[in-house]
């Protein structure tokens, strides 16, 4: 009979290149997207909620006692936010009250799905659940609007729409603090948006942490500010955190795809360029606009309507109305720049070229439109 004979194999021992670079003694898993630090589990979870947590303290987003709102989507942003929160404010007593605030947009086969993801991490986080609706506060879904306006300028409805309704929803739960996932990598999008359309209005306030307005008690926060979308990504995968990943089905034709594109590219030569731009934004300084003294008309019929000739033939220009800070809308009572704020104009513009008659159940269409509706209504 055969005996078998067994030697005891030694463990190799992990190279010193391999280990982790903050506590030597644990295998290296990954290479911080931020500064390519190799760590290990641990001290990535260590560093990564230091890190907000620091931001949080520096920035002093938050008061012991406050009831705060996350904005949540069910994305991977939004549900690491929530966890990052609750550890937080159990690990450093930040007595707060935190509650999940979703936007259900009406968007069919995303939206849908992704709020079933944040019922379930309302049950795993133990937060109360508010759903407030496009339908409910403006008559109008996501998808009605494309339909009515178009897929180009969808992400301009909803942008607009999206603020207004965090606010309300805010409002309805009788919180003045709300907390959304943006990241360094929004931030840095964010300016290089600006800086590609010139729109200096919004550029120097596009690296704000905490946005609030004199009219409005709801303000906004970020606390993954300084924190690269792909830490989140990790964070998220090794802590096995639920979350939707699939991508809003109006999103490929936004133009912010285009300032992402070339962050990304960026990125891949310079890792730090992220921060970088987030730095530019933060101490960018406009010049001051000059005075124009004297306005030089070609021809009676360019002058404004507004615009009043005295008996003397002299001219007397319309004034400009100047931006105030806590002004009202006349229309919906939100918080605006102006006498009606960007909502109501969106809407008012919507109600104008929404179809008065409905035939999509009309019985009397037969032949070649009746096939046309079905095969409208098929998916390959």
């Amino acid at each position: 009979m055969a005996t078998i004979t067994t030697t005891t194999m030694e463990k190799k021992p992990i190279k010193v290149s391999a280990l982790c670079e903050l506590c030597h003694s644990r295998k290296a898993v990954m290479k911080r997207p931020k500064n390519l630090q190799k760590l290990c589990k641990e001290c990535f979870y260590h560093v990564f909620e230091t890190e907000i947590h620091n931001t949080i303290t520096s920035a002093k987003l938050f008061s012991p006692g406050d009831s705060v709102a996350i904005g949540a989507s069910g994305g991977k942003d939004s549900t690491v936010l929530a966890s990052i929160l609750k550890t937080l404010n159990e690990r450093y007593n930040y007595g707060l009250n935190l509650v999940l605030l979703s936007i259900d947009e009406g968007i069919k086969g995303y939206r849908d799905d992704s709020l079933a993801t944040v019922k379930r991490n309302q049950k795993q986080y133990q937060m109360p659940l508010e759903i407030v609706s496009y339908k409910d506060l403006y008559d109008w879904t996501m998808d009605e609007i494309v339909s009515c306006a178009g897929i180009r300028s969808s992400c301009t409805y909803c942008g607009v729409l999206r603020r207004q309704a965090l606010d309300r929803g805010a409002a309805k739960l009788g919180i003045n603090h709300v907390v959304t996932g943006h990241n360094a990598d929004d931030m840095a999008e964010t300016v290089l948006m600006n800086i590609l359309r010139g729109d200096v209005a919004r550029l120097e306030k596009s690296c704000s942490i905490m946005t609030e307005s004199v009219g409005s008690p709801v303000k906004r926060s970020k606390p993954f500010k300084y924190t690269y979308q792909k830490e989140i990504v990790l964070y998220a995968h090794y802590k096995k955190l639920d979350y939707f990943s699939t991508e809003c089905s109006y999103a490929p034709e936004a133009f912010r795809g285009t300032a992402r594109e070339l962050l990304k590219s960026l990125e891949a030569i310079r890792p730090s360029c992220i921060m970088d731009i987030i730095y530019s934004g933060e101490h960018l300084s406009l010049a001051p606009k000059k005075k124009k003294t004297t306005v030089s008309y070609k021809n009676k019929k360019k002058l404004n309507a507004e615009t009043e000739i005295n008996s003397d033939g002299s001219v007397s220009l319309p004034k400009k109305q100047e931006f105030k800070d806590g002004n009202i809308c006349e229309k919906c009572g939100y918080l605006s720049s102006n006498k009606i704020c960007k909502a109501c104009i969106l809407l008012a513009g919507l109600e104008m070229n929404r179809p008065k008659v409905s035939i999509d159940n009309n019985t009397a269409i037969d032949g070649a439109a009746k096939l046309s509706k079905t095969l409208e209504q098929l998916s390959f």
